[in-house]
């Protein structure tokens, strides 16, 4: 009975144990269920997630369902596309759990960037969560209290190199925060863009501001190009790395659309601005033909984009262009050196920094490196490019604007000389023909008028002879007024010619004049004139007026002076020349000069009118003085 005992306890005690494991492996969790109650902000599940590639991209779920998952963690802490993974069609499978007794929402991030996010409850057969919630790329799924279920993520990549899968489940509670942090990433590169969107801003508005006021379209053509910038820039800054229909639609076509909008916008500006077609023809052919190269190409990316499924092709065409940008920038370079205008090199200068950090951006979109930080990123590099392009623009444009104004200025003050010379030439025609027809009438009036007085007088004076025994005054006074008319009219000859346009032939007809004046008159003239008088140009009204004056103070002399000496004196001294009339008579009465006060208010309007300073005083007799600046003759 003992042994049958023992062998009943001994399997008692089996039981027991095993019924003791079974229970025990009953409430040990399952390691690869993840409980969506204990995630209180968000978690990174890629320990937990199968994944399965679906390289022809037509797999369905229940297809994809047959093949076999491998850990979505042998591709370490994430998945990232390679430019031939792009089409593949991608399936996650995972198993989550809710461990309250009440129903529980978990947001599903699968990752960035993705055009299409399907998720799939798997019960018996795949059931496709019609009612979840897309925020963004983020997906909702709803478990009841107590529910354990197991999904499908199916996926799709946009177009670009830049996607990854790495899935976090984040609790609804904290879904804003995890938002934000998203969007706060690489902050340093999105503040360092805001900036750069603001000059570009200021950019435009200042090409707009020159377009109205000069209506030129190089303006128009940089206005455009810093609109490109702009929105390049911006929405690079602006736009998260999250799966929203137009951040998908930027980051697959629009952003590189702008880069070859820009880019063609600005060779066209560069053409219009240096003018290539007429000053640099080698330059302009490149520019030319790079420019429609580049146009055929994006008409091929953009079929690429919207009509095909792969994106190999599309995103070595892009390298290519890319390329070709940079050649095309390299060329310019090398040509705007090789021509050694400032202006040129300018441009080229801002050009040289622009392709030299957009190598480095290409190199790090190439690269693709891990490290996240301000240095090693590509949209930082391409930004501080555009900074120096920008830079060395406006340098450029100063000095164009500062040469085009000293241009204008040249030729406004040539095209005035010009006007002034055709005047002059004009004013010259006249003179020259005016003094031609006084030349014309004084030598008429010499020949003819001259000669006729010459025999008026010469018949009164024989009518005189013949008549001597009878007094007839009428004859003495038409022989006085002949003689006293042919002075005045040789006075008027002299004065017309303009070969009697010299200081020296005025000063010599009036010591003959004076001289001659005073003749017989009882009255000694002396005139001191020096032999070294300048050499200019005195015109036949100045000396007219001139001789007038003389004239009249001879005459008042004669008359009223009772005189018997008068110096004519004229000195230089320094600049100016001093003409005196000075006699030893009486004076002249300022009180008394009724009877011959409109002479000298003639005298003095006449010189005034010539500039000529006029006085007349009491010393010792009469003192008249005329005064003039050389430097207001021309020189002969």
């Amino acid at each position: 009975m003992k042994k049958p005992d023992s062998l009943k306890l001994l399997a008692t005690i089996v039981f027991l144990l095993f019924g003791y494991s079974t229970g025990y492996a009953q409430l040990t969790p399952d390691s690869t269920v993840i409980n969506i109650a204990a995630i209180a902000e968000a978690q990174n599940i890629n320990t937990k997630v199968l994944i399965y590639i679906d390289s022809t991209g037509n797999y369905k779920p229940e297809d994809a369902l047959k093949n076999e998952f491998t850990p979505l963690l042998k591709f370490t802490n994430r998945l990232t596309a390679t430019p031939e993974m792009v089409p593949y069609r991608y399936f996650l499978k995972f198993t989550i759990e809710n461990s309250d007794d009440t129903a529980r929402h978990i947001y599903v991030y699968p990752g960035a960037l993705f055009d299409n996010i399907t998720i799939f409850k798997l019960n018996n057969n795949p059931d496709r969560l019609v009612d979840s919630e897309n925020l963004s790329g983020f997906k909702s799924i709803t478990l009841s209290g107590k529910e354990r279920s197991s999904f499908l993520v199916c996926l799709k990549f946009v177009k670009n190199e830049i996607s990854f899968i790495s899935t976090q489940l984040i609790n609804p509670a904290y879904l804003d925060t995890y938002k934000m942090k998203i969007e706060n990433r690489h902050m340093d590169v999105k503040i360092f863009g805001y900036i750069l969107s603001g000059v570009l801003l200021m950019m435009i508005l200042f090409m707009l501001a020159n377009l109205i006021i000069t209506f030129r379209k190089e303006f128009l053509y940089n206005a455009l190009y810093s609109i490109c910038m702009f929105s390049l820039v911006f929405l690079n800054s602006y736009t998260a790395r999250t799966s929203t229909p137009f951040n998908n639609f930027f980051l697959s076509y629009l952003d590189f659309l702008l880069l070859v909008l820009g880019t063609i916008f600005y060779i066209l500006f560069t053409r219009s601005f240096l003018n290539t077609p007429v000053q640099y023809k080698l330059l302009d052919k490149v520019l030319k033909y790079g420019m429609a190269f580049i146009t055929m190409l994006l008409g091929v990316y953009t079929y690429l984009n919207f009509f095909t499924r792969g994106y190999l092709p599309q995103y070595w065409l892009e390298t290519v262009m890319k390329l070709l940008i940079l050649i095309l920038g390299v060329c310019f370079i090398v040509l705007a050196i090789r021509q050694r205008n400032r202006l040129l090199n300018y441009l080229a200068a801002g050009n040289a920094g622009l392709v030299i950090f957009f190598s480095i951006s290409l190199a790090l979109i190439l690269g693709n490196p891990k490290v996240s930080s301000l240095f090693f990123s590509s949209v930082f590099y391409y930004n501080l490019g555009i900074v120096i392009e920008l830079a060395f623009f406006l340098l450029g444009l100063t000095y164009k604007n500062r040469s085009e104004i000293i241009e204008r200025i040249k030729n406004e003050e040539a095209m005035k000389l010009e006007t002034e010379r055709k005047d002059l030439e004009a004013q010259i025609s006249i003179i020259k023909a005016q003094q031609e027809e006084r030349n014309r009438i004084s030598a008429d009036m010499h020949d003819d008028l001259g000669a006729g007085m010459t025999t008026i007088r010469l018949y009164s004076e024989l009518a005189k002879r013949k008549l001597q025994h009878i007094d007839i005054p009428e004859i003495d006074k038409i022989s006085s007024s002949a003689n006293e008319l042919l002075i005045k009219m040789n006075a008027i000859i002299w004065s017309m010619s303009s070969s009697n346009d010299t200081l020296g032939n005025m000063t010599s007809y009036i010591r003959s004049y004076a001289l001659e004046y005073f003749e017989n008159t009882g009255i000694n003239c002396h005139i001191q004139i020096p032999d070294d008088l300048p050499n200019v140009v005195v015109i036949g009204t100045f000396r007219r007026n001139v001789f007038l004056v003389v004239k009249e103070a001879l005459n008042n002399i004669l008359k009223h002076s009772k005189a018997t000496e008068v110096n004519i004196n004229l000195v230089r001294i320094g600049q100016e020349l001093i003409f005196t009339i000075h006699d030893n008579g009486v004076g002249i009465d300022f009180y008394r000069l009724r009877q011959f006060s409109n002479g000298l208010k003639n005298m003095r309007k006449r010189m005034e009118d010539l500039d000529i300073t006029f006085n007349i005083e009491n010393d010792k007799g009469t003192l008249i003085t005329l005064r003039r600046k050389i430097d207001g003759f021309k020189n002969a």
